[in-house]
């Protein structure tokens, strides 16, 4: 859609907000930037903007007549689907966008894409550096952090753009077509902007949606909603730590395999990484499969493979200190992510949990303890319901904690030599913090200031 000499109406004045307003002023539209919270301050909006933007800012109610004004609507990730405001715009027949869509509408290059419940950000900066170190015009975007309305008119026919999407992200997309996609896992989560596993599903499997007959969708194999996905596509790739697939990368024990199911060639022993875990061996696998079948040779991929040292908040080396070993993984954000954070946990464990509630269930967080768990500390909106969880599966070694420093305070005069602390909360971090980073790099403070 050419939209230059339109007027688009931008919701949100976050980071998503603030970049699709910029990307559209780029292009010769006309702007209305508009957040429904009234108790914004005009100035610090206007503070986020260019200091020759020429984009009209409305906060609190929007007037009806703006709508008549508008061609198109783009929302950010934060603003549902189904909300009062994204209805009006479907009855004035305002089409809606989101910024995935909208930087999609001025790409150049080939698109990758990436999503799942967890592990996203891992594959997607494992993968980027990996294409990033085969085509030097690699833009790395998305939900990962980095805006890729920012990014996309520096994009050139021969550049790569590898983007990690939230479902949040692909409810509003109608055109954007990656050539490769990846659905790593899919577990409940986001339940209560989604309501249903089945809408969630066919959200994140909506990524694949648009995808031409050059195109392939990297699956995780060991996950059965994925494998029956599988079987509805022309060309699946698949990953698995149990079994060979008939075509992608597999675990032989400690060596990371590709077949294309004839023949079967070595990537890297696990042993020679850095980052560990059965769940990096899957993000890692994700990534390969990627690659391989974007093209890059497979020396390339092993080498930086290699090198590869995670993602921050993602059970992230803090420090040692009298013995006791130090983890970040703010990023465990529900409970299939907390688990695969336990799962790699090797000494006993005091877990801090708990915060904003997604309406997720914890019974399999509780049931992957396994004895490993000798303390918990819980914050946040969900500590009553993780207790009485906890309880119910015969776990009382718990504690409570008004702040996330007095979290850390309880861990350090509770454990011993050989223990490890381990922030996860299974839980988004809403309730007490802007963001899982802003409690990440808390936590990482109050670890180092003991």
């Amino acid at each position: 859609m050419n939209l230059e000499g339109k007027k688009v109406l931008v919701v949100g004045t976050g980071v998503s907000g603030v970049g699709a307003a910029g990307l559209l002023e780029k292009v010769g539209a006309g702007v209305v930037l508009y957040d429904g919270n009234g108790k914004l301050d005009r100035n610090a909006v206007l503070a986020k903007l260019p200091s020759d933007s020429e984009a009209e800012i409305i906060i609190g109610e929007l007037p009806e007549d703006v709508l008549s004004e508008v061609s198109l609507a783009v929302i950010s990730p934060g603003v549902p689907i189904d909300s009062p405001i994204v209805r009006r715009f479907e009855a004035a027949g305002i089409p809606v966008w989101g910024e995935i869509e909208l930087a999609y509408n001025y790409e150049k290059g080939t698109v990758y894409a990436i999503t799942g419940t967890n592990g996203k950000t891992t594959t997607t900066t494992l993968f980027g550096e990996i294409m990033r170190a085969f085509n030097e015009k690699t833009f790395v975007v998305g939900n990962i952090g980095t805006s890729y309305t920012g990014e996309t008119l520096k994009t050139e026919p021969d550049s790569v753009t590898v983007a990690e999407i939230s479902s949040f992200q692909l409810e509003t997309v109608h055109a954007f077509a990656p050539r490769g996609t990846a659905i790593l896992n899919i577990t409940p989560d986001h339940l209560d902007r989604h309501y249903t596993m089945e809408n969630y599903i066919a959200v994140k499997e909506s990524i694949t949606r648009n995808q031409g007959s050059d195109g392939f969708c990297v699956l995780n194999y060991d996950d059965g909603i994925l494998r029956e996905f599988g079987k509805t596509l022309p060309n699946p790739v698949y990953f698995s730590r149990k079994t060979r697939p008939e075509k992608g990368a597999y675990l032989d024990k400690t060596m990371i395999k590709y077949t294309d199911g004839t023949n079967d060639t070595d990537i890297i022993d696990v042993n020679d990484m850095f980052i560990f875990g059965s769940h990096n061996y899957e993000n890692v696998m994700a990534a390969a499969a990627l690659a391989i079948n974007a093209g890059v040779p497979v020396k390339l991929i092993a080498d930086t493979i290699r090198q590869f040292k995670g993602v921050e908040h993602r059970i992230e080396f803090v420090r040692e200190m009298d013995g006791v070993v130090y983890y970040n993984d703010s990023k465990g954000t529900n409970p299939d992510s907390s688990i695969k954070a336990l799962e790699a946990m090797t000494r006993p464990t005091l877990l801090i949990a708990g915060g904003y509630d997604k309406h997720s269930e914890f019974d399999g967080f509780l049931e992957a303890f396994g004895g490993k768990v000798k303390l918990m500390v819980l914050m946040g909106a969900t500590a009553p319901q993780l207790e009485k969880t906890a309880l119910a599966h015969g776990f009382d070694r718990i504690r409570h904690a008004k702040s996330l420093e007095e979290a850390v305070k309880i861990c350090a005069e509770n454990a011993k030599d050989g223990d490890a602390v381990l922030l996860s909360p299974a839980c988004a971090s809403w309730d007490m913090f802007k963001s899982y980073e802003q409690r990440g790099e808390l936590f990482k403070e109050y670890v180092r200031g003991l």
